[in-house]
């Protein structure tokens, strides 16, 4: 479950099984309801086009103290219709697919006793963090810090992350907040002491974010060694692979320009690769599945552009498209729609045809 409030959508809400986006009022500073969307969900299994990644779809609206209620009930129709024989089709998605929409809608306003109002406009921007310090409540203030891929160690170059984290601990008065790209939010800073946490993280390094927007934008799962399931290397790999997209990305001129680049070691999706607009599915050590075309606010599935490829032929691929949409590109279009819109990708338009190529 996740809830966006657009223009934000930093938890990549349609990803999930159950996903709210809140509507607020003229004024943008209360909530007046939601959009409730179901049926995301990243998993699927290589070379079973029976499972794919699916987007969540909107029921309705429902004013915001129905929230809680509506959520119950998506539960129980899942509870009761879910597939319980085979484990590959038991996500909530692929009871989406199964009954479709207006079914789905009938069965969840039967168990609340009244019906979805009509979705309700809104419009995303982008799904990446806010980095650096930004106010928050009056007298409070939020330092969004870049924690590479979410790994917090002291690191053998000699980049103390984890000592730094835990003398922070100790001085600050607020909280720590994990955001759902794997960054760390340092978060209610009292304005008298923001100097003091400020000069703290530059003296350890962690208020660096003159990075690439390539790098700012990316994420990966922790993959190998931690976790059983991974074919292939994803965390400790992706930051050396953005090295090397870094320099191709400075020759065309695109360092400030933001590309959602996402990678897992298999094809579970925990790092949410299939809305990204580059990623790389793990398929065995050093090889991976390369996709395209998803959409820079997490809205629109991406799709398979080359299977099993290595580093060497990543680089080689990826290239001249880079080079293409740095002189191709129309006005503030995204590389995810460039692609789609040059026709090096077919675009998906949901999860069932998300295998056509």
């Amino acid at each position: 479950i996740a809830i966006a409030i657009p223009p934000e959508n930093d938890v990549d809400v349609v990803a999930y099984d159950l996903g709210f986006i809140a509507i607020l009022d003229a004024e943008q500073q209360n909530i007046l309801g939601y959009n409730v969307m179901i049926g995301g969900g990243m998993g699927m299994t290589h070379n079973n086009r029976k499972t794919y990644p699916r987007l969540a779809t909107c029921l309705g609206y429902v004013p915001k103290d129905k929230a809680i209620a509506v959520s119950e009930k998506v539960m129980l129709v899942q509870r009761d219709h879910g597939d319980r024989t085979n484990r590959k089709h038991a996500r909530l998605k692929y009871t989406v697919d199964d009954y479709g929409m207006d079914w789905w809608r009938q069965q969840v306003e039967a168990r609340l006793g009244f019906a979805f109002e009509a979705e309700r406009p809104y419009k995303f921007t982008h799904n990446g963090d806010r980095y650096g310090w930004v106010k928050s409540t009056p007298g409070l203030n939020n330092f969004t810090m870049f924690v590479q891929n979410g790994r917090v160690a002291n690191f053998p170059d000699g980049k103390p992350v984890k000592a730094a984290l835990a003398e922070l601990a100790r001085v600050h008065t607020g909280n720590f907040r994990l955001t759902c790209n794997a960054h760390l939010i340092v978060a209610d800073v009292k304005d008298e002491d923001v100097p003091k946490i400020s000069a703290l993280l530059a003296r350890h390094g962690l208020d660096n974010l003159d990075y690439s927007a390539l790098r700012l934008h990316s994420m990966a799962c922790a993959a190998l060694p931690t976790c059983g399931l991974a074919m292939a290397e994803s965390e400790r790999y992706l930051p050396s692979l953005i090295d090397l997209l870094d320099k191709i990305i400075d020759e065309a001129g695109l360092r400030q320009n933001a590309i959602v680049i996402r990678m897992t070691g298999c094809p579970n999706g925990c790092a949410r690769p299939y809305n990204a607009e580059i990623a790389f599915v793990g398929k065995a050590p050093g090889a991976y599945n390369l996709y395209l075309g998803g959409s820079h606010s997490g809205e629109r599935l991406n799709k398979i552009y080359r299977e099993t490829v290595t580093e060497e032929q990543i680089l080689e691929v990826l290239a001249p498209i880079i080079k293409q949409y740095a002189v191709e590109r129309m006005e503030d279009e995204h590389f995810g729609d460039f692609v789609i819109r040059a026709g090096i990708i077919k675009e998906t338009r949901e999860g069932k045809d998300f295998h056509e190529v």
